[in-house]
């Protein structure tokens, strides 16, 4: 039995695979934290296209790696003890399927088994504009308790590359799950008495 904080990172075929892999390369030099991932299909595409990254260099970042098509996975049942799951990037196919409690991979899966258990849910779509199903899903996830996340970058911290906008939407999602990394994001702290 392990001492150590689960947490599953799944990634979609949606653009940002970055989201998943910095969450993985930061998790993975916290001992005292435990990473499950499961990627797509479509989401190993857009690694390779994305980050010129294959599967197995994607792989040695995760602590345990689980198939999409494995639903007998330990983390497809509400007995496996974790943090909860991160959707980094959610394609709108998979909100969709967490939405509607459509378990059809492990994605949906897990994501679906942290909502019945009232873990931390946190989806990050990657899609804009957004039509009336895409928002009608957000809906269903946040009325469930799930958290979407979309990643925008906060531009009073004068971000000036895409490394650190990235950091910052890594850093504020791992925060919610009592992870704090100094340097990945500034907290909002005021204007002060300027003016």
């Amino acid at each position: 039995m392990t001492n150590k904080k689960r947490l599953v990172i799944a990634m979609t075929g949606a653009t940002g695979a970055i989201y998943g892999v910095r969450m993985l390369q930061i998790l993975k030099d916290l001992p005292e934290w435990e990473t499950h991932l499961v990627i797509s299909a479509a989401g190993l595409v857009n690694l390779k296209y994305e980050l010129d990254m294959d599967r197995a260099a994607l792989y040695q970042l995760a602590d345990v790696t689980h198939g999409i098509n494995d639903i007998a996975s330990c983390i497809a049942s509400g007995s496996f003890k974790t943090e909860g799951v991160v959707v980094a990037p959610c394609s709108m196919k998979t909100l969709a399927a967490i939405a509607h409690g459509f378990g059809d991979n492990l994605i949906s899966r897990s994501a679906d088994v942290a909502l019945k258990e009232r873990r931390k849910t946190v989806l990050v779509p990657r899609e804009t504009p957004l039509n009336l199903a895409h928002i009608r899903n957000m809906a269903a996830v946040t009325e469930m308790g799930g958290i979407i996340f979309p990643p925008m970058p906060a531009f009073y911290n004068k971000s000036d590359s895409v490394k650190a906008m990235v950091d910052e939407g890594v850093g504020r999602i791992l925060d919610m799950y009592g992870v704090s990394i100094d340097g990945l994001f500034k907290p909002w702290a005021g204007l002060g008495n300027e003016g």
